[in-house]
């Protein structure tokens, strides 16, 4: 075999960190031994895996085309060291989950997880849909967990299941006891929401198609506690999963708002990396949702 995995390390390593620097302190090298790694790999085969832009290393054709089976080559090699060793080989798995997911729904699946493999290490970045759909497309997470549709070439979507927005407002907001709010109503308030690019906000902006333009954006937020913390300050009303606000609502700090007529549906989704390796944990970790879809 022409060539090693430490050398697939090195290269996966750099690609993920677009720097030879990062990627040997990544591995625990020296910079000196990653940057040999990667140029024997190069010239052994003649090829260029990288090209320079400035202080970064971006992938060349070639090493965007050789980096899906990389990935897949060294994770194999990785659970059949394991098993070599008399280990689970469920290795360690890196979830992306949007922000009401990770907050209100993957911890309870994460405990669960745990408890049926107790070997397996599993890791959450909570994020917005867009970060966690670059984070799966470049390898960096295995999976995610995303509100809203998504469209990219080199991901795969999966149902997962239905979730609905709630407008929702302080108890002693002048509409709180309305029988249904109106297109003049919506146009009259002050919003706080979520942030462009989150899933959440994808779902509202559709339910507000043909008032958006007249909408009046008070403030906007990355975090849902941070939403409902200002609603309930009364500095204006707000629009999150339902998921999110059973909680406030049972407590009765916040209230729901009902707007008739608008559909503030939507459906949560699981994609991964159609070239991405499922191992075993990323493997029972699709199992766990699937058993749990509501």
């Amino acid at each position: 075999m022409r060539y090693s995995l430490r050398q697939l390390e090195v290269f996966l390593a750099t690609a993920r960190h677009e720097n030879v620097s990062r990627a040997a302190k990544d591995l625990a090298m020296s910079q000196s031994a990653a940057s040999g790694a990667l140029k024997e790999l190069e010239d052994q085969f003649g090829v260029k895996l990288f090209d320079r832009a400035g202080k970064r290393l971006q992938l060349s054709e070639l090493g965007r085309q050789l980096r899906p089976e990389a990935e897949t080559l060294f994770a194999r090699a990785r659970e059949f060291e394991q098993a070599l060793a008399g280990e689970d080989a469920m290795g360690c798995l890196q979830v992306g989950a949007t922000m009401t997911i990770g907050n209100y729904l993957a911890v309870p699946m994460i405990a669960d997880f745990r408890r049926r493999f107790p070997s397996a290490e599993i890791a959450v970045r909570v994020a917005n849909s867009e970060t966690i759909a670059a984070g799966v497309a470049a390898f960096e997470l295995d999976m995610g967990m995303i509100e809203g549709e998504f469209h990219h070439a080199e991901l795969e979507t999966l149902h997962w299941r239905a979730d609905e927005l709630v407008v929702f407002a302080a108890p002693g907001h002048p509409l709180a006891r309305s029988a249904g709010l109106t297109d003049g109503d919506l146009r009259s308030l002050p919003w706080v929401l979520r942030e462009p690019g989150s899933g959440t906000r994808q779902t509202f902006d559709r339910a507000m198609h043909g008032l958006l333009p007249d909408l009046e954006i008070a403030m906007e937020l990355q975090h849902t506690e941070a939403i409902k913390r200002a609603v309930e300050a009364g500095l204006g009303v707000g629009c999150l999963s339902r998921i999110s606000l059973v909680e406030a609502f049972r407590r009765g700090s916040l209230v729901p708002l009902a707007v008739p007529g608008r559909d503030f549906s939507r459906e949560l989704y699981l994609i991964t990396h159609r070239k991405k390796f499922h191992g075993v944990a990323l493997q029972r970790w699709l199992e766990l949702c699937r058993e749990k879809p509501g």
